[in-house]
């Protein structure tokens, strides 16, 4: 299952949100400040980054900029903690399944939401006797 943590008014959450339902994906929308984010899911999100706090969290945040908060030299126990108090640190959208992980709306890294299966399928389907390939096709062939 695909789970997006969402804020209102963000455009990149509406965006994601759109193309997993054009894409006829099942999602979880958690909007990080109407559902309280468990110390477990937050340090979950942290697990799957690989860039560590730089990957989901807004040194730029008014409440960092505010506080001076120096988040790197925050234990995990005290950062997971700060971000449950202050969600609005977090970059938005979050997206997460069982084996993928992104922050932010990025056109190309989203379709590996759609499964490989599925993926591959319409790769297959796609050739020079398709209607449409001289919009799409050539282009994915050219890549």
């Amino acid at each position: 299952m695909i789970v997006v943590y969402t804020s209102p008014g963000c455009a990149s959450c509406r965006k994601v949100k759109q193309w997993l339902k054009d894409h006829n994906l099942e999602f979880i929308e958690k909007n990080i400040f109407k559902t309280v984010l468990n110390e477990n899911e937050i340090k979950i999100l942290f697990e799957r980054t690989e860039n560590g706090t730089d990957d989901i969290v807004s040194k730029r945040s008014k409440i960092i900029q505010e506080q001076k908060v120096d988040v790197d030299s925050m234990t995990i126990n005290e950062l997971v903690k700060f971000i449950k108090d202050n969600p609005s640190i977090l970059k938005r959208p979050i997206i997460i399944s069982s084996d993928k992980f992104q922050v932010g709306y990025d056109e190309e890294e989203i379709s590996t939401f759609v499964p490989a299966k599925l993926r591959s399928i319409a790769d297959m389907a796609c050739n020079n006797k398709c209607p449409n390939y001289e919009g799409c096709g050539k282009i994915r062939s050219e890549k």
